[in-house]
């Protein structure tokens, strides 16, 4: 659909056709939850040359998955696939953004003051000035 290095991500949505089976005319829809799949890659590099990268990406899983949907949980928003009710939905203005619904964990990062990584890189810089000097006196 997309160039991979537009950077645009894609919605697929899949419509099932419903029809009353006496009289054969399309009932009234019925979705109560629509739902979303997280698609990483799908096997290939995102540059213009599209090399394979070795695994098939989220493509056999997102059809395994697809099929067994009402069977697995899928109460989870930090999972790769979860359900949203669709009033939710409605109540979005029919955004089917997945990072609308989606909840992502942020990790706090403890990070060494300043001064533990200067002192790091003072003792690595004194190393390697060691080794340089005994490279030295061998060549000469």
């Amino acid at each position: 659909m997309f160039k991979p290095y537009a950077g645009v991500s894609t919605a697929a949505l899949v419509f099932v056709k419903v029809t009353d089976k006496d009289t054969d005319k399309i009932k009234k829809p019925h979705t109560q939850q629509v739902w979303f799949y997280d698609m990483q890659s799908d096997g290939y590099s995102l540059d213009d040359k599209r090399t394979p990268l070795g695994h098939h990406g989220d493509l056999q899983d997102i059809v395994e998955r697809y099929r067994n949907r009402s069977k697995e949980p899928n109460e989870d928003r930090k999972a790769k696939h979860f359900f949203v009710p669709v009033q939710e939905i409605i109540e979005n203005d029919y955004d089917l953004s997945i990072n609308r619904y989606k909840e992502v964990e942020y990790e706090e990062v403890q990070y060494d003051k300043p001064e533990v990584i200067i002192k790091r890189m003072e003792d690595l810089e004194g190393e390697i000035s060691g080794y340089l000097k005994d490279v030295k006196s061998l060549i000469e």
